[in-house]
């Protein structure tokens, strides 16, 4: 059955484009995000203040309303349905800012600079967006949907080839890998001692692996959900990336 959004919008994958320049550094996320909306009734009430509508337009999409009002016309929502607007900014593109703040800048680069990736290259919905629309959609929209919730294995072994072949075609022979997801569905199946965040002593220390006889470094971080406390995070995490940026930024590339 093909995923959908509620509301109908597809569930698309969303990936690095191909610029045809070499990368300094490759970063592994775990799955892809959304572009989300607030929805109010027919009688003018709120009913979901954060519902993800769409796919995000770039992998690690930072945020802009212009792009969310786009998405709102495309929906272009039955008055019987009420009516949506712009989320509040911290719903929209709070990964893509906290990577650019406290991963891509503070090692002297840019976007340009790096190629991104996610295991699971498409938007999945939470505990708390699937209470939600228990609630306030399902039984009051006559609009199907096909939103499933994350499952494991998050990425299986046709997408690591995927993600293995990105990796390559990068150029970049480091990596960052953003939380433990990508330690256990990646990095691990080629250095097996590596289970999680923790195992790396001390925080943000270089693991050096070896993918189709390549050599690569990888630096294990937090997940941007922990190092900008979005929604449930873990202080430890939190704290242990604030120290690593106190003794890495760097000002030149």
């Amino acid at each position: 059955m093909k995923k959908t959004f509620p509301f109908g919008l597809p569930i698309l994958p969303v990936g690095q484009v191909y610029d045809g320049m070499p990368k300094k550094l490759f970063i592994l996320g775990v799955y892809a995000s959304a572009v989300h909306v607030k929805w109010y009734g027919p009688d003018g009430r709120l009913r979901i203040r954060a519902m993800a509508v769409a796919s995000e337009p770039e992998i690690f999409w930072r945020g802009g309303n212009d792009y969310v009002q786009e998405v709102i016309e495309r929906i272009n929502l039955a008055p019987e349905y009420g009516y949506l607007a712009p989320a509040d900014e911290a719903f929209n593109g709070p990964s893509g800012r906290c990577l650019d703040e406290n991963y891509i800048n503070p090692l002297g680069l840019t976007r340009d600079d790096v190629w991104l990736c996610d295991l699971l290259p498409e938007s999945r919905k939470n505990i708390s967006q699937e209470k939600a629309l228990k609630k306030q959609y399902d039984g009051f929209v006559d609009i199907d949907y096909n939103f499933p919730r994350l499952e494991t294995p998050i990425a299986d072994e046709a997408r690591i080839i995927e993600i293995v072949s990105e990796l390559e075609t990068s150029g970049a022979r480091r990596v960052v890998l953003l939380g433990d997801e990508p330690i256990r569905y990646f990095l691990q199946r080629f250095k097996p001692e590596i289970k999680s965040l923790s195992s790396v002593v001390p925080y943000g220390g270089e693991v050096e692996f070896s993918v189709n006889s390549r050599q690569y470094t990888a630096l294990c971080l937090a997940h941007p959900r922990q190092t900008a406390r979005l929604g449930k995070s873990n202080l430890y995490w939190f704290e242990r990336h604030r120290e690593w940026l106190a003794g890495n930024v760097k000002t030149e590339k």
